[in-house]
């Protein structure tokens, strides 16, 4: 198993035994090159391991040299819970007994796990009991100082300087990383939600159209229940394949719904092309509309995939306000266009007397329309002109 292979909880629990250990090593290390009295503070270094030595028992007395190192670098087991005390406690240890490898990487902890201003006074802290010797020893008369006190003050203060820099840029990396991830969450959640706009229009476009053709055929057979066997059993043919093509493009569009964003195997509802606005309009002629089409269009199979869904979008969308709006009024469809010069769309009927311009709830196909292509670079208007009602929609056809 390689290393990022395991559990987080155990890749922890083995870097801080191996912290632990390293830390107590290289204290007993230090320790055991210098001379107690040649530390920080000498009376200090003296006098508290005498007094450790009458409260511990028998078989540990003498050996405060070894069991501080060790019970201070055990404190590193527990440094993640409580980064803060135990970077304090050592830091301070470390002014009396050789502690500096154990309080560096507890330093670290804290600098790596808590907010910069915390980092800032841990630091203070653990430079304290360093500066005080400097401040104390330069200014007492005939006390006199160590000759290489000064220079492993500073070399402590560059420790505990790069010890913090350390943690700092860890903490900085990880909350950049922390910073990246979240970006691409919300990306992620752009797309999706992107997604489900374009799949909600296509699910208004499809099953308005489809629901319409359905409800304009029930209607038929509702005001004339005495129509000839012949055309009851056409209507009745045409409701059921409507039914069942609306069934399919909801399954169908559901599916894509329901796919997780990252499969790569999905495959996407069939769009309609430019050259499918004949078969609409045929459709619709069946289900009784009287449409009129003037269809001019250069070189059709080459109109862009997104400029001819949208012509045919639009179309769809007039033709079922029609059937809802102005039922039985003849309908009129131009279109012209060629390579260079766009695609002009323009469907229109008469509106019917004593019809509202406006009703409640509608137009949300049209405004669907209006970002749909905007969407493609154009534009599309729509409105009352006298007593006809008007689709104009304006794409574009690159050269």
């Amino acid at each position: 198993m390689s290393w990022k292979e395991m559990s987080r909880v155990r890749r922890d629990r083995i870097t801080d035994a191996a912290v632990v250990i390293g830390a107590a090593g290289l204290s007993m290390a230090v320790g055991y090159a210098r001379a107690r009295g040649v530390w920080l503070y000498p009376r200090l270094t003296s006098v508290v391991p005498l007094a450790l030595d009458h409260v511990l028992p028998p078989p540990l007395k003498g050996r405060t040299d070894l069991l501080v190192p060790l019970a201070a670098s055990a404190l590193l087991w527990w440094r993640r819970r409580w980064p803060v005390p135990i970077a304090v406690v050592l830091a301070l240890l470390s002014a009396i007994w050789p502690l500096i490898p154990a309080a560096l990487v507890a330093l670290f902890t804290a600098a790596a796990l808590r907010p910069w201003r915390t980092t800032l006074a841990v630091t203070a802290c653990a430079l304290l009991p360093f500066a005080l010797y400097l401040a104390l020893h330069s200014h007492l008369v005939g006390v006199r100082m160590p000759a290489a006190a000064p220079t492993g003050t500073v070399l402590v203060g560059v420790l505990v300087s790069a010890a913090v820099g350390w943690g700092l840029f860890v903490r900085a990396s990880r909350e950049s990383t922390e910073h990246a991830r979240r970006e691409a969450a919300l990306r992620a959640d752009h797309v999706r939600q992107r997604e489900r706009e374009s799949l909600a229009r296509e699910m208004h476009d499809v099953l308005a159209h489809r629901l319409s053709l359905l409800s304009l055929h029930a209607g038929a057979l509702e005001v004339n229940p005495g129509a000839p066997a012949d055309q009851v059993k056409q209507a009745a043919a045409v409701i059921r394949t409507s039914a069942h093509q609306a069934l399919e493009d909801l399954q169908e569009v559901l599916g894509v719904l329901r796919a997780p964003l990252t499969d790569t195997t999905r495959s996407e509802p069939p769009q309609p092309v430019l050259a499918d606005l004949v078969h609409l309009v045929q459709e619709s002629r069946t289900a009784g509309m009287r449409i009129d089409l003037d269809e001019s269009v250069t070189d059709g199979a080459t109109a862009p995939g997104a400029t001819g869904r949208t012509a045919y979008r639009v179309v769809q969308e007039a033709l079922t306000n029609a059937r809802k709006h102005a039922p039985g009024q003849p309908v009129t469809i131009t279109v012209h266009g060629a390579p260079g010069a766009g695609l002009t769309v323009e469907v229109t009927n008469p509106v019917p007397e004593g019809t509202r311009p406006c009703v409640p709830g509608g137009g949300l196909g049209l405004i669907g329309l209006q970002e749909r292509a905007a969407l493609v670079g154009g534009s599309l208007t729509y409105g009352r002109d006298g007593q006809t009602h008007r689709v104009l929609a304006r794409l574009p056809w690159p050269a």
